[in-house]
């Protein structure tokens, strides 16, 4: 009895040895479990700078971390506002700018917060009096015309673009009204003397329609093979339809119009237009008009001028901005900046560089240290760090220091360092 008594006493001990055991096992506070953090991919820093987004092509929008199909949505909305960003409240409209893209990049635009000093410039000028002594059609005017009437030469030049970018023609009294730079006080003083459709028609739409407004230009007796863009302009044509006419008399005919069907043909030229000008037309039929022949293989593109670059069949636009950036840079050093230069014809370009050679030696170079102020605000590779580099040579004589406190993308300091002794 007492040895069963023991090994009952004893399994009871164990059981709740085993109990207590369990229990303390059980009521052990729980270990929190390790956060799980997901890495999810995303676009690296960039490591921006100061820009002005007027300077910008697609490339380097791109850069900025905007897709393909984005730059070039916002180099159209460039076009639309005129072809130049007046302000960051207009650059943030952009649908292809994100709120969250803006934020990053504003703190580096070079602009001001709101177009409200642009357009005070106009306001001021827009005290002038205006004045009309006859009928007219807006579409045939130049800017010293408008500027005649009363308006400035900023004013003049808007108007101009806000027709471009219509096609070439105002259309109708109400889409003239609608040109931001024209005052509702000037618009009633131009509004009687105005050859134009009150209404803007139903079928009107902004990529390029032209519409055949009878013109009120008094012509004169000209020879199409001299004239220049100017020349058409004066003849009633917009800038973009002077240059095509331009282009296929340089390109297509090789410089001469030999008969009027080769004006004819042209395609910016309609047919109504035609009748109007062809009693004036003076063809010189008698001789056949020499074009200079350069040799380009011989010709330095530093030195290169704008009727050698039209010789060889760049258009006004492409020539002028060539020359332009050019002019900017004091000159180029390697080839690759020339088709980097915006509006030019890049495959006629190309065969031009392809063939003439590039001079170097007279572009001025310089150590950021010695680098006139002048030079350093507008060269189009320092402008936008200048006042940083003038800061940091107060202190420092080397310029690898500068350039490692400038911390500019390798792009941009391997640009830099083409006009760096």
């Amino acid at each position: 009895m007492r040895k069963n008594y023991y090994q009952k006493l004893a399994f009871m001990g164990m059981l709740l040895i085993v109990l207590l055991a369990f229990q303390k096992y059980t009521s052990r506070e729980k270990e929190d479990f390790p956060e799980v953090k997901f890495i999810t991919e995303s676009s690296a820093a960039l490591s921006l700078s100061d820009f002005d987004p007027n300077d910008l092509d697609a490339k380097q929008w791109m850069h900025l971390g905007f897709s393909e199909k984005q730059a070039s949505t916002i180099l159209n909305y460039k076009k639309i506002v005129g072809g130049e960003f007046t302000s960051k409240d207009q650059l943030k409209k952009c649908y292809a700018i994100s709120e969250e893209k803006f934020t990053e990049l504003k703190s580096f635009i070079l602009l001001p917060e709101n177009g409200k000093d642009h357009f005070e410039k106009f306001k001021t000028n827009d005290k002038k009096e205006i004045s009309v002594s006859k009928k007219f059609n807006p579409d045939g005017l130049s800017a010293s015309e408008w500027m005649k009437m009363g308006f400035s030469e900023k004013q003049a030049e808007a108007i101009l673009k806000y027709r471009n970018y219509l096609g070439g023609s105002f259309v109708s009294k109400e889409k003239f009204k609608e040109c931001f730079i024209i005052s509702s006080e000037n618009y009633s003083k131009l509004e009687p003397y105005i050859l134009l459709p009150i209404k803007t028609p139903d079928n009107f739409r902004k990529s390029g329609n032209q519409y055949a407004i009878k013109s009120t230009i008094q012509y004169h007796s000209f020879d199409p093979n001299t004239l220049d863009l100017d020349g058409w302009k004066g003849l009633g044509f917009s800038e973009k339809q002077a240059n095509t006419i331009i282009n296929y008399r340089e390109r297509n005919l090789r410089g001469t119009f030999k008969s009027l069907e080769d004006i004819k043909k042209c395609f910016v030229i309609s047919p109504e237009k035609f009748q109007e000008l062809s009693p004036y037309i003076k063809l010189n039929t008698n001789t056949t008009l020499q074009k200079q022949e350069t040799d380009f293989s011989k010709i330095d593109l530093n030195r290169i001028t704008f009727k050698q670059l039209l010789e060889f069949g760049l258009d006004e636009k492409s020539a002028g901005s060539m020359i332009g950036f050019r002019k900017k840079l004091r000159g180029f050093v390697n080839k690759q900046q020339i088709l980097d230069t915006y509006n030019i014809d890049k495959n006629l370009v190309q065969k031009l560089i392809s063939i003439a050679p590039l001079d170097v030696s007279n572009v001025p170079k310089y150590t950021l240290t010695e680098a006139p102020e002048e030079w350093l605000k507008d060269h189009p590779y320092f402008k936008y760090s200048a006042d940083k580099i003038i800061f940091y040579r107060t202190t420092y004589t080397d310029d690898k220091k500068i350039l490692k406190l400038l911390k500019l993308k390798p792009e941009y300091e391997e640009r830099m360092k083409l006009y760096l002794k």
